[in-house]
């Protein structure tokens, strides 16, 4: 498969181009699609939860990867860590995923995200970042997750 932004011939099976790692869209693939939201409550139990309300600062939502499709996470401090180490606000768990990948942080003009030399990288709309001021509708791809920020 070609790369749209470099023309770099992939696998088939590729995701993303491995020179430049912009998205290989596949013909006939959508991204359509809801996703209901939960959180994990204290005793361990899934509880649903009303993503207007939630994102009423901002919050990531996992769409896709590691079957934790729909889970939420507010942004409620001024940072929240994103990766493998079990200690992060977002544990993300695969292999790719950096132990500290990324950090959400809260500025005056908005919320960024800021890889922290993660070696797989931080994507943002398909496009390496290594800072983005993110906007309502964005979506991460740190690892196999695809996460969506909302912001109110």
């Amino acid at each position: 498969m070609h790369c749209p932004e470099c023309g770099f011939v992939n696998s088939e099976s590729a995701s993303y181009c491995q020179r430049c790692g912009a998205f290989l869209a596949r013909i006939g693939e959508s991204e359509g699609g809801t996703t209901e939201a939960y959180q994990i409550d204290p005793s361990g139990e899934l509880r649903p939860i009303d993503i207007e309300e939630a994102a009423a600062g901002g919050a990531l939502v996992i769409r896709s990867g590691g079957g934790r499709a729909g889970e939420l996470f507010e942004l409620s401090g001024e940072r929240t860590t994103i990766g493998r180490s079990p200690n992060a606000d977002v544990f993300l768990d695969d292999v790719t995923v950096s132990r500290n990948h990324a950090v959400v942080v809260r500025r005056r003009d908005g919320f960024y995200i800021d890889d922290l030399g993660s070696l797989n990288g931080t994507y943002v709309n398909r496009r390496r970042i290594e800072s983005h001021r993110l906007t309502h509708g964005d979506e991460l791809q740190i690892g196999k997750y695809r996460l969506t920020f909302l912001e109110r």
